[in-house]
């Protein structure tokens, strides 16, 4: 007779113990996958704490359970998302982590194309210098006030060290702006020189396919104008 009396009297301790894990488990789900700033809302969702009688522990810890179970997280989900083929609706945590090599593999090379006729910008007298001059500003963009020479090397200055800014995460989103701007002025050039090229289906003589890459530039220097550039840059810091 005192055995099923001393089961019954484990059963809230049970109860006590299961919640007590799943609360932490969720705690631990949740400081690992929400931002500081949202610590707050956290804590309004779960409220203050309050001494539950015994007929409620049960169904508290059932109910925490479910709660984990379902927020709970694989390596897969967080590697590609909540869902394999839902899209990720807040780039942080991991989902950030892309940005990184984007930002500094595509300021590295808006340096080296910036780098007219040498190893600085705006290097006036050198064939490269003069060559895009004459046959890139003269020809496509005499409208422009001032001289070639001058647009020329603010070409230049921008993609350099718009580039520099960028491979550091420093001031990005004014030179991700500027950077757009001069790559939209590349993709009109492409464009008057050689035309659309047949897209998006027709045989590109020569393979070489001239303005979609300074159209794929333009797009992401979009992408970090309005995003910014990420956790791992001097921007976040």
């Amino acid at each position: 007779a005192m055995r099923p009396r001393a089961a019954a009297a484990r059963v809230p301790c049970r109860g006590r113990g299961l919640a007590l894990c799943c609360l932490c488990a969720f705690a631990a789900v949740a400081v690992a996958a929400l931002r500081p700033t949202k610590l707050a809302g956290l804590a309004t969702f779960v409220g203050p704490p309050r001494a539950a009688g015994p007929a409620d522990r049960p169904h508290a810890a059932a109910g925490t359970a479910r709660h984990v179970g379902a927020g709970k997280e694989t390596t897969i989900d967080r590697l590609t998302g909540p869902k394999l083929f839902k899209s990720v609706t807040k780039v942080e945590g991991i989902h950030a982590v892309p940005l990184l090599p984007l930002r500094v593999a595509t300021g590295a090379l808006m340096v080296h194309h910036g780098s007219e006729g040498g190893f600085w910008p705006a290097n006036f007298g050198t064939a490269g210098f003069n060559g895009f001059v004459d046959f890139i500003v003269k020809p496509y963009f005499s409208f422009l006030p001032g001289s070639p020479e001058l647009w020329s090397a603010v070409h230049d200055y921008i993609e350099f060290w718009g580039g520099a800014l960028l491979v550091l995460g420093l001031l990005t989103r004014p030179a991700s702006f500027l950077l757009f701007v001069t790559m939209c002025g590349a993709v009109y050039f492409h464009l008057a020189s050689t035309g659309w090229q047949g897209f998006p289906f027709g045989h590109v003589e020569n393979y070489s396919y001239n303005f979609e890459e300074p159209t794929l530039y333009a797009f992401i220097f979009l992408l970090f104008f309005f995003n910014g550039a990420g956790p791992v840059s001097l921007d976040a810091l």
